[in-house]
């Protein structure tokens, strides 16, 4: 059997700028399989994606929600 590795679905945060500016994109997907998280610039899908744990993005959302926006 061949198994074959799709690519994930991106999602855009619901922090992000709806007017193109702050776009971020993580694949939730990928985390609940993995455990690991992919971030991304939206405005720039073929760059680099930035994996951090689940638990370490988890308190990246905490910042986001206590911030001053």
């Amino acid at each position: 059997m061949t198994r074959t590795t799709l690519p994930p679905r991106w999602v855009r945060s619901s922090y992000s700028d709806s007017n193109g500016g702050d776009c971020v994109e993580w694949a939730p997907e990928h985390a609940t399989t993995t455990g690991i998280v992919p971030v991304r610039d939206s405005k720039s899908p073929d760059g680099p994606v930035l994996t951090v744990s689940a638990t370490a993005f988890a308190g990246l959302v905490t910042l986001a929600r206590s911030a001053a926006l």
